[in-house]
């Protein structure tokens, strides 16, 4: 595999507000970007831990993954029309850097995220089961490769406090 994670980070957050969409069957970007529905999003006073990142996300309910695609914001925020929100309790996350080309197909794969819960083993972290894991896209070391080619992708598993 060629993902290489360059380091692990303990992160948290307080109570935030994750807009976006909630996908049953996995997120659909394609109709993201077909919509343009992140310029509506950025135009909303947004959580400044993460600043522009765009949010990838998966957990577990009722046994089943539930997806979403979104942006986090301050608890208040407004929900725009069209778009869902969920109210994330305060959350300990550890957070794996991962280092490949952004089209190697690596980077989205069970193998991927296994790869991360062993380094966080490794760590002595635990992960929290069924819930939150995401995926943040954040400019430029995602939007911008290096001199090899190769982005950063933040990808994020909530931990045991």
């Amino acid at each position: 595999m060629a993902v290489k994670i360059l380091e692990v980070k303990k992160e948290s957050f307080p109570t935030v507000r994750f807009i976006g969409k909630r996908y049953e069957k996995g997120p659909d970007w394609d109709e993201w970007w077909q919509n343009d529905w992140f310029s509506i999003l950025e135009s909303q006073e947004r959580f400044t831990l993460n600043g522009d990142a765009y949010i990838g996300a998966v957990h577990i309910v009722n046994g089943m993954p539930e997806y979403w695609i979104g942006m986090f914001f301050p608890i208040d925020a407004v929900v725009p029309d069209g778009f869902e929100y969920v109210d994330m309790e305060p959350l300990e996350y550890a957070v794996c850097y991962l280092y490949d080309k952004e089209n190697s197909g690596d980077f989205y794969t069970m193998d991927t995220h296994n790869m991360c819960l062993e380094e966080l083993r490794t760590l002595g972290l635990k992960r929290k089961e069924d819930d939150w894991c995401f995926e943040r896209y954040c400019c430029p070391r995602f939007t911008v490769p290096d001199e090899k080619g190769n982005v950063i992708l933040d990808y994020a598993v909530s931990i045991e406090p």
